[in-house]
């Protein structure tokens, strides 16, 4: 629907009345949220899934910073502004906008409205629709983080674990736009894809053990941890003295560090933080073609436990994305 001043009262949104399955998601009528300090009201056309809203409504990830029910998940969204917090505001009502919210302390994007730091929100990439869009913040800030924390250059080889997911499929381009030489793991469904996505190299671990075919590695983007197969502890042999292995899933792995250092290489952790400088880093590199985002299914906000239960499922090839309202295209 187009952008207008006249606000309703209550909105649409996916919640959930406890952590616990998929089915727990359910649509449900809410007060509008209440923009205060510097943050944006946005009208929200679509929101990224990811696995960490997936983990909060079962009830690990962030569920122990839910601080009542019913709860509003979600962290990526595309939208419109609909309320500036000042005049002088750079973003102001009527902009196309996508950026990353910060639930459980705060509702999240899987609503039709939505309060935010202005701190966390850009203008949307005009190349991209909003759902393209709302599947780009968490996924691609969190790889952009990682290659850069692992120093991905010039003269670098970098592998890249689950190369084809959401986090995955922005890290192996960045790498490479970088000018890493970049080695990436998948199934054997993702090889072309990740060829395509721009990988030198791509190991089918389905049927190669990597640790087989690699040594001397500068760095292991590893998206995976000992979550399956034991990926992280089995990086760890194909790193050069004092090479680096940067984890996301963190949880999956408590020995890291002490597994790291025993074998003479280095290991950290890895967290996103919801920046809007970081947007307008990766804004121009969508724009212009050098990266994009593949966005492997998308859901009706009624069907969000079936998107959630996608994610769950694994091997997704890029993101998946909840469509929450109508667009307006023209204010992109």
């Amino acid at each position: 629907m187009p952008f207008s001043p006249v606000m309703p009262t209550s909105m649409r949104a996916l919640v959930i009345d406890r952590t616990g399955g998929p089915d727990e998601l359910h649509v449900a009528e809410l007060p509008l949220p209440i923009a205060v300090g510097d943050e944006l009201l946005v009208r929200v056309v679509a929101a990224g899934i990811n696995p960490i809203d997936a983990k909060t409504r079962a009830g690990s990830g962030a569920a122990a910073a839910i601080g009542g029910y019913p709860t509003v998940l979600g962290n990526d969204f595309s939208g419109v502004v609909v309320r500036a917090p000042y005049d002088a505001c750079e973003l102001q009502p009527g902009d196309a906008v996508y950026g990353m919210a910060r639930p459980p302390r705060i509702a999240g994007s899987y609503a039709e409205y939505l309060v935010v730091s202005s701190l966390s929100v850009a203008r949307k990439p005009a190349a991209v629709s909003h759902v393209e869009a709302a599947g780009i913040p968490l996924a691609a800030m969190t790889a952009w983080g990682m290659v850069n924390l692992a120093e991905a250059g010039p003269g670098q080889r970098i592998l890249i674990h689950a190369g084809s997911g959401g986090v995955g499929h922005f890290a192996v381009q960045f790498a490479r736009h970088l000018g890493a030489h970049v080695i990436a793991t998948g199934s054997t469904a993702s090889i072309e894809f990740l060829q395509r996505l721009g990988a030198h190299e791509v190991i089918d671990y389905s049927t190669t053990r990597f640790e087989k075919n690699l040594t001397n590695l500068d760095s292991v983007i590893d998206l995976i941890g000992n979550v399956h197969d034991d990926t992280g502890t089995r990086s760890l042999a194909v790193l050069r003295p004092d090479g680096l292995l940067v984890n996301a899933p963190t949880g999956s792995w408590p020995t890291m560090q002490a597994d790291a250092a025993a074998a003479g290489v280095r290991a950290t952790g890895y967290k996103v933080a919801a920046d809007a400088r970081v947007l307008d880093t990766i804004t121009p590199l969508i724009d212009n073609g050098s990266v994009r985002v593949n966005i492997d299914s998308v859901f009706d906000l009624e069907d969000g436990a079936a998107a959630h239960r996608a994610i769950e499922g694994g091997h997704t090839r890029g993101k998946i994305v909840l469509r929450v309202s109508d667009a307006d295209e023209s204010a992109a």
